[in-house]
């Protein structure tokens, strides 16, 4: 579904963008020196977009100085504090989370609101399960209409205020009242939707909540940015990201491995390997695709679709690169030959 393009600082989302890849720090923001390196390091896994915490004056004045240290737009997250709110936008953040309704009276709004007219940046207003403003709870209950009418209700009050560049959320813990809300909101309006599945879990957990959550409204058409919320390492949340919008064939520039779950036939460390390769092309942005396979019943055609691939044995393993003869080793000499054409693969020119 198309909606909108709103521009937060050099990344576009909606109208028809690819969908960009968000995250946050979980450092202090004013703890300059960890919030950089917290952030180059989520830029490395490739985040687009980053989020931080605007808890008092010391944190929205340091993001002018982490801006000048990293390389993607920086979202100020601002509750409670118009003051702050503007502070932030004064000190260079790209874009600015709020939720007027807990920012003030309307005079408070449309002091942040001209704020984010003078500066030019947008703003991503929503509503969680757990923040459904108190009227709408009271008349539709937890429910997927409560928290569309709760963000809209927010929205139009920027838009009385002139403001035009919004970005939506409507995020729930629940991944079928998450699904149900973001599909209403859909229905309802042609602002960039910001997804997420909200306090979705630990890492395992939470990995799997999202990927159902963002990759159903995401194949339905639905989103342009996400951010995969999990208890862990923020690094570990952009690289869950990417494996929705890949898992979903959003992201075609990457390197796939294809392996299969082994078995009993298994006479060599499958699973070592693949995940040892999984780790060796995380972060390489090339369209190819490596085969990592357990044993000849299914490994040698598997692997000859791909860029390269390996088939295990009791005493030898054959490895199979596009272009070239079937090359047969023994399983000792498997691993380290497999990764010697691997790493000549990733560093060729295209």
């Amino acid at each position: 579904m198309k909606t909108k393009q709103v521009r937060i600082g050099n990344v576009l989302i909606g109208g028809g963008n690819p969908v960009a890849v968000q995250s946050m720090t979980t450092e202090k923001t004013s703890d300059v020196e960890k919030s950089v390196a917290q952030i180059l390091r989520l830029e490395e896994a490739g985040c687009e977009i980053v989020r931080v915490a605007v808890s008092d004056e010391a944190d929205a004045l340091a993001l002018k100085t982490v801006k000048s240290r990293i390389h993607v737009p920086v979202v100020a997250d601002v509750h409670f504090s118009a003051k702050l709110a503007v502070l932030a936008v004064e000190n260079g953040a790209d874009k600015l989370r709020i939720n007027p309704g807990n920012i003030g009276a309307e005079s408070e709004i449309r002091r942040v609101a001209d704020a984010l007219k003078v500066h030019r940046i947008p703003v991503r207003v929503g509503s969680n399960s757990g923040s459904i403003e108190k009227n709408f709870l009271e008349k539709y209950g937890r429910t997927a209409p409560a928290l569309v009418e709760s963000a809209l209700h927010n929205v139009q009050i920027l838009e009385k205020c002139g403001v035009e560049d919004i970005v939506i959320s409507v995020k729930a813990s629940s991944v079928p009242l998450t699904v149900e809300a973001y599909t209403l909101l859909a229905q309802r309006c042609a602002y960039p939707l910001h997804l997420g599945v909200t306090e979705a879990g630990t890492e395992e957990s939470g990995k799997i909540k999202s990927a159902i959550g963002i990759g159903s409204l995401l194949l339905n058409g639905i989103g342009d940015t996400i951010r995969v919320s999990l208890t862990a390492d923020p690094v570990k949340e952009v690289y869950a990201a990417h494996e929705i919008l890949r898992a979903c064939g959003l992201e075609t520039v990457y390197v796939e491995v294809v392996s299969c779950p082994t078995c009993g036939r298994c006479a060599y460390d499958c699973m070592g390997l693949a995940e040892r390769v999984s780790e060796r092309v995380r972060n390489v942005r090339r369209r190819l695709k490596v085969a990592v396979m357990g044993c000849v019943v299914n490994g040698p055609g598997e692997a000859r679709g791909c860029d390269l691939g390996l088939a295990g044995g009791k005493e030898y393993c054959i490895i199979i690169e596009k272009g070239a003869p079937d090359l047969r080793v023994p399983v000792e000499d498997a691993e380290r030959t497999f990764f010697e054409r691997l790493e000549r693969l990733l560093t060729d020119e295209e």
